[in-house]
């Protein structure tokens, strides 16, 4: 059992810093900050202990901190070991006084320690990103399933996991699925993941995208949204599929769809954002150009087969901040970016704080809605409900200065109505 310090960061000194990123960020969160406004006030999360697993970043502080005006009692440990940016963690801490057990570049038994320390303050709603948050719960911990009422999941990686212990009846308890609300896929997985990722791309590289041929390997959200980011930097994109719908409605968007093995040979940027493992592996390396670069997008670093290149690789050295070229048998250099992490926050700072303050809307009025009514869920996973989903994007929009029509009595009678016709 690890013993519960009040943290784990790497310097309390890099508090100041981290103060003015979270204030930053703040000015363009302002769903959050309404949703905070409101919890301080009513404190509808009195006497909850939540346990976070997530991207400790200037955008999440903003979350935990409404959470804690809300009334509960927060700690929170990073949800991939490189995603953490550290003067955030330490201003949480000496600024916000939220427990944190994250250090960028954390080792996977730190990762797993940090995880444990969060668990043992025995949490009532644990909120994940990935699913490790959970898993570990349910493999190692499950002392704690006593005490949890319900969970939510961020990411569609997490979601698939957790469908699937639903499916196989072993998930303990509800897991509202925040990565499925309208306001969170279409808009943080399109317009995040496709402005980051490229954002993240850059700063490693320096390189030039107009002209390239950009291998996005998935068409879900992350990859329509990163194929259109790509494209209007002037790349060449071609999209990698296995469900044949997504790629029909690819072609239809404009890309070249194609076998990754054909993509490979002609590929100069390769980025995976699949949510599975092994996409890259050995037999697309064998026949890359010199001077690839593969980047992923995806929650774990399993998507790109590092063992596979390590194995076809004769040297391994670091040449810039987050680009680790690997010098293959026959001489042809291939460039992992991020350790084959989340290049968006391994590189990057992950996404714009615009499109987060829906997503982590979601996430505290989910926690709200938990707290009233989580005991009558049943372990299965859920989507957000409607009114939530429809709130937050109303409330966008009014934070945005933008007015919609209403229905009128006429047009609402109409749409329920099965008698009227021509």
């Amino acid at each position: 059992m690890v013993i519960l310090l009040d943290y784990d960061i790497r310097d309390i000194q890099l508090a100041g810093e981290g103060k003015l990123r979270i204030e930053w960020a703040e000015m363009q969160m302002p769903v959050v900050k309404l949703i905070k406004e409101r919890f301080e006030k009513e404190k509808p999360l009195e006497g909850v202990r939540i346990a976070a697993c997530l991207h400790v970043t200037s955008e999440t502080a903003n979350l935990l901190d409404a959470l804690k005006k809300g009334g509960a009692s927060v700690v929170v440990c990073a949800s991939n070991p490189l995603s953490t940016q550290d003067d955030v963690a330490a201003s949480l801490v000496k600024d916000f006084e939220i427990p944190v057990y994250a250090i960028k570049g954390e080792d996977n038994q730190t990762y797993y320690e940090h995880i444990n320390a969060v668990l043992d303050t025995m949490p009532h709603i644990t909120m994940d990103d990935g699913g490790d948050l959970v898993s570990t719960i349910h493999s190692k911990r499950k002392d704690v399933l006593e005490n949890i009422i319900a969970g939510t999941e961020e990411t569609t990686t997490g979601v698939i996991r957790f469908r699937s212990m639903e499916n196989q009846g072993v998930l303990k308890y509800p897991i509202i699925a925040v990565n499925d609300a309208k306001t969170k896929h279409f808009f943080d997985n399109r317009y995040g993941t496709g402005q980051s990722t490229i954002d993240g791309i850059l700063r490693a590289t320096n390189i030039l995208l107009a002209g390239k041929n950009f291998v996005v390997c998935g068409y879900g959200w992350c990859g329509r949204g990163l194929s259109m980011r790509a494209r209007g930097m002037g790349a060449n994109v071609i999209v990698v599929e296995v469900d044949p719908l997504k790629a029909l409605e690819a072609v239809m968007d404009g890309y070249r769809v194609m076998p990754l093995l054909e993509a490979a040979k002609i590929g100069d940027i390769f980025v995976t954002v699949t949510g599975d493992t092994s996409v890259i592996r050995r037999e697309h390396f064998e026949v890359m150009k010199n001077g690839a670069i593969l980047a992923n997008s995806g929650h774990f670093n399993v998507e790109i087969s590092i063992s596979d290149l390590e194995e076809l690789s004769n040297r391994k050295r670091r040449i810039r901040n987050n680009v680790d070229e690997y010098t293959l048998k026959d001489g042809r250099r291939i460039f992992l970016l991020g350790e084959g992490r989340l290049i968006n926050l391994a590189a990057a700072e992950g996404h714009p704080a615009a499109v987060m303050d829906m997503s982590f809307a979601n996430q505290a009025l989910c926690a709200e809605y938990i707290k009233k009514e989580g005991k009558r869920l049943e372990s299965r996973v859920y989507s957000v409900p409607e009114e939530i989903d429809k709130k937050v994007a109303k409330m966008k929009l009014e934070s945005m200065g933008i007015k919609i029509d209403k229905l009128t009595p006429e047009q609402e009678k109409y749409l329920k109505s099965w008698e009227l016709g021509t």
